[in-house]
């Protein structure tokens, strides 16, 4: 492919797999992030981490993280921290992350412009999934924000965060496809441990919403919306150099 501006702009990286544990995908996205920026080339990867709790900063601060960590593990979800985000997040083993890197010229601007076209794409990508999904947030739910996908008039499916830098933008999330019933029992026990209110009816999944069980199928997806009419470069998540976070 040509390396000048123009076909640069019409191109989107998208690395496909996983690395052997969640710190070594950590670094392989950092190093899509940093790779986006450098080389001005939009970078994607839409990838099923595997089971674990994912705990925010705040939630590593409280009073109650020891029991909430003891309890995640009790309920077969290994407790990791990140970087992004806010409250406890659960990853049953069907549960999608995605990360688009978008490079920037000013990095003091677009902020809510990324996330509300994060939001319409993840809504459009599961509705052509067959999922009945759409902007909102239930109460009491797992790791609140502004800009999430719900069941429609039911449970939280998908929530989005955002990680900014200098020269590019990471705009990332995470999708429940299946296994509701063990994300609302870990959740439960790690958020009374906490002390955060949480309902475990806020947690929805696209399959509740009548799509797909099979996670490659929203994989698929979702890539197709997030690329909307640019050309994919497909390359293998092991590509990537083992960056910082």
């Amino acid at each position: 492919m040509a390396d000048d501006e123009g076909e640069d702009t019409e191109r989107v990286r998208v690395y496909r797999g996983r690395r052997s544990d969640r710190e070594a995908d950590r670094a392989a996205t950092a190093a899509m992030l940093a790779e986006a920026g450098e080389s001005d080339v939009p970078t994607l990867r839409v990838w099923a981490p595997g089971r674990s709790l994912a705990f925010g900063r705040r939630d590593a601060h409280a009073d109650g993280y020891d029991r909430a960590t003891a309890a995640a593990r009790e309920h077969g979800f290994p407790p990791v921290e990140r970087s992004v985000g806010g409250r406890a997040v659960a990853y049953a083993e069907s549960t999608l992350a995605f990360a688009h890197a978008i490079p920037l010229e000013d990095a003091r601007s677009g902020l809510n412009d990324r996330y509300e076209d994060a939001v319409a794409t993840l809504v459009a990508a599961l509705r052509d999934a067959g999922a009945d999904v759409e902007r909102g947030e239930p109460p009491r739910s797992y790791c609140p924000g502004d800009y999430s996908v719900r069941v429609a008039g039911g449970g939280k499916v998908a929530g989005i965060a955002q990680r900014v830098r200098q020269d590019a933008a990471l705009v990332s999330g995470c999708v429940t496809v299946a296994e509701r019933g063990p994300i609302r029992a870990v959740l439960a026990t790690v958020y009374d441990a906490l002390d955060v209110p949480f309902d475990p009816e806020s947690v929805g999944s696209v399959a509740q919403a009548g799509g797909p069980t099979d996670p490659n199928g929203v994989r698929e997806a979702l890539e197709a919306a997030f690329l909307g009419d640019r050309e994919a470069e497909v390359r293998d998540v092991a590509d990537l150099p083992a960056g910082d976070d």
